[in-house]
């Protein structure tokens, strides 16, 4: 990912384009249709900054641990003091739909 798509969380949905335009996608450099089954990226949830990813991709780099949610984040550096329930991040559901 190029050093302006960095970010210590990310944000995302499944995205739902009629438009015929093609992107890159920031995780494998490869061409994406938009017509195609995808999903969208908001580095620490600015969608000003939104990227278009393979959906594969995206499940791939999850597993992988490189688009760590924001409440995955908070977790991780979160103080040791710090109690609180884990709750389910946005992108559990999509992965969800997946399976």
């Amino acid at each position: 990912m190029a050093a302006k798509e960095r970010a210590r969380w990310w944000e995302a949905r499944r995205a739902a384009n009629r438009k015929p335009a093609t992107y890159r996608c920031p995780l494998c450099g490869e061409l994406l249709p938009a017509l195609s089954e995808h999903m969208l990226l908001f580095p620490e949830g600015d969608h000003s900054r939104r990227r278009h990813a393979h959906t594969d991709c995206v499940l791939r780099a999850r597993r992988e641990g490189r688009l760590p949610t924001r409440d995955e984040f908070e977790r991780a550096h979160a103080p040791a003091s710090a109690p609180g329930p884990a709750r389910p991040g946005a992108l559990l559901n999509v992965f969800r739909r997946r399976r």
